[in-house]
Parts: structure tokens; sequence; C-alpha cells
């Protein structure tokens, strides 16, 4: 297994993971798959200010990592949201922790001083992961998306980088 910088070469792969996601679990609450096109200039948009970082093994995408502004408010520019996936075939073999550990690294290098993690409550392995990664939960939002006629509540866990 490789870490490496995300390339616009990922888009296809990086799409296929993630509209798994989108069409067949409540983690995220896209309604339709994201189109390769649209992956690869969010990937672009995304890389452009922030960590962005696949996981290859054996010459394929099978996770990908990043953070990204939390709000749009200057005051709120030290603290970026984190996202994470993993293939699904590829789940519970260290990728995503070896995903996060990369990215907390490169975000504390980079002056972040917070790191937030919004996850569908009912998500509880992703509330796991995190937790032993080292975030804490600090809210939630009760019924805020809908997805599969279905309301959903959303949590988010933070972690401090300190100064």
């Amino acid at each position: 297994m490789q870490i490496r910088k995300v390339r616009p070469a990922d888009a296809a792969a990086i799409a296929a993971i993630y509209n798994h996601y989108v069409l067949e679990t409540a983690v995220s609450f896209e309604l339709q798959p994201v189109a390769v096109q649209e992956m690869r200039r969010r990937i672009a948009e995304i890389s452009r200010a922030y960590p962005y970082y696949v996981c290859e093994e054996g010459g394929a995408v099978v996770g990908y990592c990043y953070a990204h502004a939390w709000k749009e408010r200057p005051a709120y520019a030290q603290t970026f949201e984190t996202t994470v996936y993993v293939a699904p075939g590829c789940r519970r073999r260290g990728i995503g922790r070896l995903l996060m550990e990369r990215l907390v690294a490169d975000c504390r290098a980079a002056g972040c001083h917070a790191l937030v993690a919004c996850i569908t409550a009912e998500n509880l392995q992703s509330v796991a992961f995190h937790s032993r990664l080292g975030f804490a939960r600090a809210s939630l939002f009760r019924q805020v998306g809908r997805k599969f006629g279905r309301w959903l509540d959303v949590v988010d866990y933070e972690m401090l980088l300190g100064e």
C-alpha cells in the first residue's frame, strides 16, 4: 500500500468508490452519483488549497481522504473538515487509518488548529473509527438530512491539533 497525493487521473476511481456510498448508503447525503468530470473538478478545487491523498494498492486506488474548509468565514480559516472513504471490498484493512494519519499530520503542519468530521449518526463504524483516531463528539444535529425516505441525524466529531 502506498499513500500519495491525488492526481487528476484518479477521478474515475474516486468517483467509483464514492458513488457506492452515494447509491447504497446514508453515509453521504448526496442523492445522485457524481460524474467523473465533476469529481475531477472537485479534486482540482480542493487539492489546490488542502491536502488530498489516495491509497494505492497494486496500481489501484482503494481509498482516499482530504481536508477542506469547514466554514467560509475568515475566523474559521484554521479549522478544516475531513473526508475519508475506502473501497467497499477493502475496508477493515487499515487503509482509512493510514490515510487519516497522513492527513492529520499534514493538517497540523499546515497550521490547522481543529479538524471536524461530519458523520451520519447511524454510521457507528465511522464514529468508532474517528474515536480511535482521537476525535471527540462535539455535536448532534437531529433529522437534518433526508435520504431513502428517512430523516437522518448528523454528529460532528472534532480533533484539536494544538497551537
